[in-house]
């Protein structure tokens, strides 16, 4: 069988040490000629993390060529956005992929600073938090919680979305207690002290996050109440979350009014759930008619709402490769964002949820 992967006499990649884990870079600069030195630019600190192997001269002279073939000298971290999805072991592949090792290897810390998937990423943190968390691996503990750690400090930065980062805190504290308390019951990848220590961070993020104070926006300009009556409804129609709705309701009077429509909140139990499920629970007010707000709390109670995202992974049945999607260059240059031998890539790609996420991992 002939050797389809790199030079066997290649030294392999080369290594840096970050606060995500050791990570692959590559290095850009002129064309070097065949007596040019290999000058690798690095900070004293990056200098130590380093781990560069003996390599021999033939080695290091196709090396040259490979990392200084353009014009610039900047440094690279590869970060893969994409992963094969594999089981089991085949005669062709060896191994099999785990939710740590993906989520590892996907790039959620980047992810969280797309405001379209950052719901999405909260959403995947808080299931593993539920079910997974003793399934990861000690590397992928520390990067789950570096990447909590980022959006904690993201949220107490920009002030956006407090709510759903309790929520997940929330649930993570309690199968935190729950696995400290039943200790030797389960099995827990590394030592009890540093689960109780992030047991203690969480704590400490969720006593910043209920002393976090939103400071009053002052603007000269057009505000929500300056817009027409039917502006300020469509806006409200445009919502998918309840808890939303009865928020900005709490702005103006106004607001207050339009939030409590009837036929908005119709249109929002239609939008999340069933209509056989309507008839299940069917709640009518002292007038007679549907008392669609009550429905709608009462009906999230029994079944699941419907979930919404900007952007999610995507999986591809012909590859078997689970990505993430970038837009920008798929209507660019066609790029479907992982490398697809399918004549037509659009059509083998389904959105991934985060639910159909830690599925795709379970035995």
């Amino acid at each position: 069988m002939p050797f389809l992967g790199q030079d066997w006499r290649s030294p392999g990649w080369s290594w840096i040490k970050t606060e995500d884990g050791w990570k692959r870079f590559e290095f850009f600069g002129h064309e070097l000629g065949d007596n040019s030195e290999l000058d690798l630019e690095l900070s004293d600190e990056n200098k130590e993390n380093l781990y560069v192997g003996e390599v021999c001269e033939v080695a290091a002279k196709k090396r040259k060529k490979d990392y200084f073939n353009n014009n610039t000298k900047t440094q690279y971290y590869f970060q893969e956005r994409w992963i094969y999805v594999q089981k089991e072991s085949t005669r062709e592949r060896h191994g099999y992929c785990t939710l740590g090792e993906a989520f590892n290897r996907l790039d959620f810390s980047s992810a969280i600073q797309d405001v379209r998937r950052f719901n999405y990423v909260v959403k995947l943190l808080q299931l593993i938090a539920k079910s997974q968390l003793t399934s990861l691996s000690g590397a992928a503990q520390k990067n789950y919680f570096n990447v909590l750690e980022k959006i904690v400090r993201k949220v107490l930065d920009d002030h956006q979305n407090p709510r759903l980062i309790k929520t997940l805190l929330q649930d993570l504290s309690s199968t935190l207690r729950i696995l400290i308390r039943e200790v030797g019951k389960s099995v827990l990848v590394g030592n009890i002290n540093i689960w109780v220590c992030r047991l203690e961070t969480i704590l400490s993020w969720q006593q910043q996050l209920n002393n976090l104070q939103i400071p009053k926006q002052i603007s000269s300009g057009m505000t929500l109440s300056d817009l027409p009556l039917h502006m300020q409804n469509n806006i409200l129609y445009k919502f998918s979350d309840a808890c939303d709705i009865i928020n900005l309701g709490q702005a103006t009077p106004t607001l207050h009014m339009l939030s409590e429509d009837r036929q908005l909140w119709k249109k929002l139990c239609q939008f999340h759930f069933a209509e056989k499920q309507f008839c299940r629970h069917l709640i009518l007010s002292e007038k007679g008619h549907v008392d669609w707000k009550l429905m709608f709390f009462t009906l999230q109670k029994y079944y699941p709402k419907k979930e919404q995202y900007g952007d999610t992974l995507h999986f591809c049945k012909h590859c078997s490769i689970l990505f993430w999607k970038d837009r920008h260059l798929a209507l660019l240059f066609k790029d479907s964002g992982h490398p697809c031998t399918a004549n037509d890539p659009d059509s083998c790609l389904t959105p991934v949820s985060p639910q159909h996420f830690i599925d795709l991992f379970k035995c």
